[in-house]
């Protein structure tokens, strides 16, 4: 995703650390504490703009969401977005999904949303896809036993190849949905991505995963 670089992201970013978070590490393990209660944390991965966790959020005050985005620029437009709804039960970290198994202790987090990844899709690129085996090494290892690993795409590629990946890493697929949007599904919140490609007739793929 790009975005115009904002020289003024630092001092937002310091201006609103009650729910930036800087420094996610030091609460590795207390994300409830953080929160002040002891509800379901899901985590987002790639919030990019905002959209799904904020209405995610609102549709869901007894959950608490924590996004994570790499792109500075982003998470900031991700911020005012969530601003104008309610961030109460929303947590933003400016990191590096890599990063994941230092920034959550194991079983703290109860789902994880994969949304509108980028696909890599050069072989030479493998390793940065986020269903690549070493990002599904994370996900098991900070999700509870029964977390899932929600993941949505209009990449039909990509899905296929997180499909095997999901297989060959010894994961139930509770969900293969290959159409998503020919069924009537009320906890669907979509992103920015899909409401434009879907507006488009672009199909729009999900799977529902555990380890």
């Amino acid at each position: 995703m790009r975005q115009r670089n904002k020289p003024w992201a630092d001092d937002f970013l310091t201006e609103n650390e009650h729910f930036i978070i800087p420094d996610p590490a030091l609460n590795k393990g207390s994300w409830s504490k953080l929160f002040g209660n002891s509800n379901p944390i899901y985590v987002e991965i790639g919030t990019g703009k905002g959209q799904f966790i904020a209405g995610m959020a609102q549709k869901y005050p007894d959950v608490n969401f924590i996004g994570v985005e790499l792109a500075k620029s982003v998470v900031v437009t991700a911020a005012q977005k969530i601003m104008e709804n309610t961030h109460e039960n929303v947590l933003l970290i400016n990191e590096d999904a890599a990063e994941l198994e230092n920034i959550f202790a194991a079983n703290e987090i109860a789902q994880i949303y994969l949304n509108f990844s980028d696909p890599w899709p050069k072989n030479r690129h493998e390793k940065r896809r986020l269903t690549f085996h070493a990002f599904l090494e994370k996900y098991r290892d900070v999700l509870r036993e029964d977390g899932e690993l929600i993941f949505k795409t209009d990449n039909r590629g990509l899905f296929e190849y997180s499909l095997v990946s999901f297989s060959n890493f010894g994961m139930t697929l509770k969900e293969v949905n290959l159409n998503l949007h020919a069924i009537d599904d009320p906890s669907n919140v979509m992103t920015e991505y899909e409401e434009k490609f879907s507006a488009k007739g672009q199909v729009i793929y999900r799977c529902r995963s555990v380890f």
